[in-house]
């Protein structure tokens, strides 16, 4: 089965200059990196003004490289690197704050990431990426330079600012491509057309002698400046369409239901927790006495391979996590040939079983619990993911109290997408009573889509029904947002006081832009009142404020004025 494959191959060299002021940096790591985090090229040249621009151009692009594979597998390619470039140029930037001009941190930045079959780049200042494709060369990256005094300066690198104004870019990648990265002493100094006579050769020779002859030919054609190149070669590509979650599902085979005393990879069933149609979930213990939820896939789906494949992605996912308030993911034992998932058993109830043995909960008891369900989701929201079915039933409360956020088969994860390939769904996902509109309309989505289903969850926690009575399923999806009409808490629980009920109405809006920014923001207004919040409802028309008195009130003054008239009559 194919898989990238990337070739990577470069060359600095001073040229007439006493001091080398340009860096680069290239890693192809091993094949379960390269499929997680990709292949990753930079290259830098630092400014001459600087005594320090080799320092710079060096820590840029060995810390780029070093510290993108240290971020968190599940993030994707554009996050990971934008977490490392903008510490960098902060760093540099406070230095540059302290230090005379002559001693600044400031050179240009060019990355280059390729990840299955994508690529990406990040660019700053004025080196360059080309890409040779069936012969004909690109630069895919643009200067960021300004006329001075005659000349010309940086208008863009790191160091300069302390906002980073960075170039990124995602495209497609393709068998054969060649892309250079190249410092301005190079191709200042050798046309378009030499660059794509000499590239055209990267399919048959090695590419860091092509660099040197690049190098060598550029300082002949009479550069005057540090001369830099970085050349990588797309020698293989994975299939279109076959993620690694497709691989891995045609491998593994389904494990038969099993009865407790069985045996799995060194795991003893112990209990059937649960056996249906989609699944079969038991109590496994390992040779130490630890226990574990075991979850196989029914032979049903055999030849399934969309929901096999979803079953190993909420596996990775699963594993990718790591929080308190997040069900763990164990991984299986290795060389296993089976796919199931070994998850941490978690005694106790769901938040629906909650609910039936709590049917009027305090307000304290609900925030308690809402508050540790915010600390999952935003491990979630820090590691790019965005749950997708938050319900009461994937909400565990444990035998301790503790509040676990279970099940990752629907959650969107940037870097999963990246990894596995990325399929839309043929109907939204979630639970239709607790999904967000913007699902359901077919709109992007963020964690405030996940903020909405939780505020939902709240509202019914403490209502004991949905603030909204849609009649959507993800089969009958409405039009617009006009049939979500929210219902007033105040209606069913006038004992919880109204900044309540406004923080769940603001937490619960159709509308993306008038939802809480952050979980903070919104912990925030179940917390006090929010002041904004009480003067808009006091300056809203009655109708708006409480319609239940309103209409209550108009109907008495109809019947009085009614019964007015009946008077008149018998007068």
């Amino acid at each position: 089965m194919k898989q990238m494959k990337l070739a990577v191959g470069g060359h600095s060299t001073a040229g007439i200059k006493p001091m080398n002021q340009d860096a680069f940096a290239a890693q192809i790591p091993s094949a379960h990196l390269v499929n997680r985090k990709g292949v990753v090229a930079a290259i830098a040249d630092g400014v001459s003004v600087s005594e320090q621009s080799q320092v710079a151009a060096q820590t840029a692009v060995t810390q780029f490289v070093q510290d993108y594979y240290a971020t968190n597998h599940a993030w994707s390619v554009a996050k990971s690197a934008a977490s490392v470039i903008s510490p960098l140029n902060h760093w540099f930037f406070s230095h540059n704050q302290r230090n005379e001009k002559s001693q600044a941190y400031v050179t240009t930045f060019t990355a280059l990431v390729g990840k299955g079959r994508q690529a990406w780049y990040f660019h700053v200042g004025d080196s360059r990426l080309y890409r040779l494709r069936d012969g004909n060369l690109r630069a895919l990256t643009r200067d960021h330079i300004q006329p001075f005094g005659g000349t010309e300066s940086l208008s863009r690198a790191l160091g300069i600012d302390s906002h980073l104004e960075l170039d990124t870019k995602q495209f497609e990648m393709a068998e054969g491509d060649v892309y250079l990265l190249a410092t301005d002493g190079l191709y200042n100094h050798l046309t378009e057309q030499s660059l794509c006579d000499q590239l055209g050769n990267a399919r048959h020779c090695n590419l860091e002698q092509l660099s040197e002859t690049l190098c060598q030919h550029a300082k002949q054609a009479g550069s005057d400046d540090n001369i830099s190149t970085l050349i990588v070669r797309v020698d293989e590509l994975p299939e279109a369409g076959l993620s690694e979650a497709k691989r891995l599902a045609m491998e593994l085979a389904i494990p038969p239901v099993m009865e407790p005393g069985q045996k799995i990879d060194g795991l003893t069933i112990r209990h059937v927790l649960f056996s249906g149609t989609r699944s079969h979930v038991y109590v496994a213990e390992n040779a130490q006495g630890q226990q574990f939820a075991l979850k196989a896939p029914s032979a049903h789906f055999s030849d399934d391979l969309t929901y096999l494949e979803g079953f190993i992605k909420e596996e990775w996912i699963g594993k990718s996590l790591s929080h308190s308030n997040i069900m763990r993911m164990h991984a299986r034992p290795e060389g296993s040939k089976f796919a199931y998932q070994l998850c941490e058993y978690l005694p106790g109830q769901n938040l629906r079983q909650w609910l039936v043995d709590n049917p009027k909960p305090s307000l304290n008891q609900v925030r308690d619990i809402i508050r540790e369900a915010v600390k999952a989701l935003r491990s979630l929201q820090r590691n790019d993911m965005i749950h997708r079915d938050i319900k009461p039933e994937n909400i565990i409360i444990d035998v301790h109290g503790h509040v676990k956020l279970i099940d990752f088969g629907t959650v969107q994860a940037a870097g999963l997408e990246e990894h596995f390939g990325h399929e839309k769904n043929a109907s939204p996902q979630g639970s239709a009573d607790y999904i967000a509109p913007e699902y359901l309309l077919n709109q992007q989505a963020s964690f405030q889509a996940d903020l909405f289903s939780l505020a939902v969850v709240m509202y019914e926690m403490l209502a004991g029904q949905l603030p909204y009575k849609t009649g959507a399923s993800r089969y009958q999806i409405p039009n617009d947002i006009s049939v979500w009409r929210y219902r007033p808490l105040r209606t069913v629980r006038p004992d919880l006081p109204n900044w309540i009920d406004l923080a769940l109405e603001r937490a619960t809006s159709p509308i993306v832009d008038n939802r809480p920014e952050s979980f903070s923001e919104f912990l925030e207004d179940l917390n006090k009142p929010n002041p904004q919040l009480l003067d808009r409802h006091e300056a809203a028309p009655l109708i708006e404020r409480d319609p239940v008195f309103f209409w209550k009130s108009l109907s008495g003054i109809l019947a009085l004025l009614c019964l007015t008239l009946l008077a008149k009559d018998f007068i």
